[in-house]
């Protein structure tokens, strides 16, 4: 029996038709049973990294760290989202949004806080798919709230920098913290666009030497996900550019430096996705144009076939018939007469075929 696909460019809304705006409702696939609360508290000449039990013990690293960042995994509990929302003084709409997992990436900032949706993407190593899950990020004066859906991500990079004291990131805000976060599902873009284009580029030498239905198979898979790529990127372009357009004391102008950088990043993921997306077009046009030119060569080959063999077919017709009074069936050697007449025939047709450059 074959297995139906869940859809992933589109995500079901049903529980939220009709539902007052506000209202704290999950959204998308829940990717695992518990929560779990992350922190990771620094200063620059020390830190903290554990695992927290329950939201509550945030406050007591806040009085010790001028930098905590507490990452949650899980959004289906709604009544804790909404428990961490009244903590934080997270408007309802915003927490609306976290659990709402088909959210377009975008960026809202007022002078107290800034809020992030974006995409994180992940390929699946067996079937070559990508795989999308939405990461939200809250950030207000000393802390910084990461939302995902599930366990697991691209930002091992930046923990290591945090514990190591690598680079400026422990000399550094909570802004710069975000812009590093950002930075790494961006690269993280570039990184699978560089797989994505190899095996894209790959092709080229498959579909001029052996085009077949493996060929075009392939090709219409790196399209559907080429498309899903353009469906994340897109959007994340956008959100990541208006860092530029808006004034709040949360981005400092040293830190609006690295977001405008962080905007060059996803722009070439964006014009890679373009680029390949048009080397794929181009692909299908050039695998249609070689198998109808095969096609084309096997048909020019049966029809010089075909015409050598019709003088040849009517000489054995003639001979075939019968007849009594055929004068040529008395000759002693008609029958190698025949053959040499067939024989020269047949040459000459094709010397004509190959002076005319038929083949």
């Amino acid at each position: 029996m074959q297995t139906i696909k869940k859809p992933r460019f589109i995500i079901k809304q049903t529980n939220t038709a009709g539902q007052v705006p506000g209202k704290i409702i999950f959204v998308g696939e829940q990717k695992q049973t518990d929560v779990f609360i992350e922190l990771i508290a620094y200063n620059e000449k020390e830190y903290v990294e554990t695992t927290l039990q329950s939201i509550d013990e945030v406050f007591e690293y806040q009085q010790k760290f001028k930098n905590v960042w507490v990452n949650i995994d899980g959004l289906h509990d709604t009544k804790f989202i909404n428990y961490v929302g009244s903590l934080f003084g997270i408007h309802t709409l915003i927490l609306e949004d976290i659990v709402h997992t088909g959210q377009i990436p975008r960026v809202d900032i007022e002078e107290s806080f800034m809020f992030t949706v974006i995409k994180m993407l992940s390929i699946q190593k067996q079937t070559r798919e990508l795989n999308a899950e939405q990461i939200s990020m809250y950030l207000s004066k000393g802390i910084l709230l990461t939302f995902q859906e599930k366990d697991g991500d691209v930002f091992e990079p930046v923990r290591d920098r945090i514990r190591n004291a690598k680079g400026r990131i422990r000399k550094f805000g909570l802004t710069y913290l975000k812009y590093s976060l950002l930075d790494t599902i961006v690269d993280n873009y570039n990184f699978l666009m560089e797989i994505f284009g190899a095996n894209i580029e790959d092709l080229e030498d498959k579909i001029l030497l052996q085009p077949n239905n493996n060929i075009l198979q392939e090709i219409n898979r790196n399209k559907i996900e080429l498309n899903f790529f353009r469906k994340a990127i897109r959007p994340a372009k956008e959100a990541i550019l208006s860092f530029k357009h808006f004034k709040t004391d949360l981005i400092n102008r040293e830190e609006q430096l690295f977001f405008n950088d962080l905007n060059d990043a996803v722009r070439q993921a964006n014009d890679s996705v373009e680029s390949y997306k048009s080397m794929l077009s181009e692909q299908l046009t050039v695998y249609s144009t070689n198998v109808n030119n095969r096609l084309n060569d096997i048909m020019k080959v049966l029809t010089i076939f075909s015409a050598v063999f019709i003088p040849i077919t009517f000489i054995a017709g003639i001979y075939g018939t019968n007849f009594e009074n055929i004068p040529e069936l008395g000759y002693k050697n008609g029958y190698y007469y025949m053959w040499l007449f067939i024989i020269t025939i047949a040459i000459a047709m094709l010397g004509y075929f190959k002076y005319k450059k038929w083949f």
